[in-house]
């Protein structure tokens, strides 16, 4: 691996690392809603080339379908 490859990953592990614990606090129904509108960005960004539009698109679709899911709780 490239070494300013590598440090750029390290960086943004790091950077992101808080991002992650900011989620702790939201219910149950708001993580799955913001893990769905990240996976969404994704995905709509991959299926049209990087599009704004369709990064955007994909976020909002992937948000509501996380909102409306309840997913598996352990008790």
């Amino acid at each position: 691996m490239n070494p300013s490859l590598r440090l750029a990953t390290a960086i943004a592990a790091i950077v992101l690392l808080p991002a992650l614990s900011a989620c702790s606090n939201l219910s149950h129904r708001q993580q799955n809603a913001a893990i769905g509108a990240g996976v969404g960005a994704v995905g709509g960004a991959i299926l049209t080339g990087g599009s704004t539009l369709g990064t955007l698109g994909g976020a909002a679709i992937g948000g509501v379908i996380g909102h409306g899911t309840e997913g598996k709780r352990s008790r």
